[in-house]
């Protein structure tokens, strides 16, 4: 009778899960355009002029999708500049073949291809959190790509402890889909909101932040499981490409709090900064995880100042 009562709650649970699912995406559809690579099928969406200069291409972190950088850093960049907002292989309405496909190194190696099929040959790139890792390591693997690299509270050293023991559950064969199948989107809707109070903190949160950046996205099983990989493998993923950072040419603007807790600046940011010949590291001393939001103001007179020493630059080597 136990056996039955479970399964029977672990099938309504499911059905439940597929009608959130359904009910998600309607809320969510995809705003831009796909580009197929090897191994994904990215969604991209390009906004902005497109003569003005380096085009800029930014990615997000773990958690989040393309929405997360575009509301309002990446519209407010979008009056002047071309903007390429990337959904990260597997999230928002990019898919991947292999959940296996978490590595900064693999996802590096498909946002090179989708942008050699735009015709991009170099861009500015804006990098938040788990995508810090990513954004050196298209800097290391995919150089002639990078004009300029600007990061946001990024992710580039191994730290202590794990990502939460959820998530490592999730990433587990068999019980990991088990669970992300059936309680993963009952259970989020009642603690997204919270979850995302916390990353903000000490800034608050703005009204409306869940749904304007497509958050609930995340609840979906496949994508839930996706960055559950992400997660789990970065530590060792970055462990592997620290000893390169030196080989990093780009110039590179690194912006943090020393407050974030999410992402600690003296673990990430800073020795970054003094492994990278050509660094410019700004912290301040309130902000929290969510530069983006906090100060776009600041980020975009960054990425406009950088945007501005490359042309000199580029002609001078030239």
């Amino acid at each position: 009778m136990i056996v039955m009562s479970v399964v029977t709650a672990l099938v309504l649970l499911a059905l439940l899960t597929q009608a959130g699912v359904v009910a998600v995406q309607r809320a969510f559809p995809p705003q831009g355009r796909m580009i197929e690579v090897d191994g994904a099928t990215l969604h991209l969406v390009d906004i902005g002029p497109r003569d003005s200069g380096p085009p800029i291409v930014m990615l997000h972190g773990a958690s989040s999708n393309l929405e997360a950088m575009r509301r309002p850093l990446g519209d407010l960049l979008a009056r002047d500049h071309r903007v390429i907002l990337i959904d990260r292989p597997g999230h928002g309405w990019s898919t991947r073949a292999s959940r296996q496909d978490s590595t900064p190194q693999i996802q590096a190696r498909m946002i090179d291809e989708a942008l050699g099929k735009l015709g991009i040959d170099r861009a500015v790139f804006v990098v938040h959190s788990w995508s810090g890792a990513l954004g050196a390591r298209i800097a290391l693997d995919h150089p002639h790509r990078v004009a300029g690299l600007v990061m946001l509270a990024p992710v580039t050293h191994p730290w202590r402890g794990g990502v939460g023991r959820y998530n490592e559950i999730i990433a587990t064969p068999v019980i990991g889909p088990l669970l992300a199948y059936t309680i993963t989107l009952p259970l989020g809707y009642f603690v997204t909101e919270a979850g995302a109070r916390n990353v903000f903190l000490p800034q608050t949160m703005p009204d409306g932040f869940v749904q304007d950046s497509a958050t609930p996205l995340l609840l979906r099983p496949r994508e839930f499981i996706a960055n559950a990989y992400d997660l789990v493998t970065l530590k060792e993923s970055v462990a592997a490409q620290v000893a390169r950072y030196g080989e990093i040419n780009a110039p590179v603007t690194i912006i943090a709090g020393e407050p974030d807790k999410t992402v600690r600046t003296s673990i990430h940011a800073r020795p970054f900064a003094a492994a990278v010949p050509n660094a410019k590291l700004i912290v301040l001393s309130d902000l929290g995880h969510m530069v983006q939001n906090a100060v776009p103001d600041l980020v975009k007179a960054e990425i406009e100042t950088m945007i501005g020493n490359i042309a000199p630059a580029q002609a001078a080597a030239d």
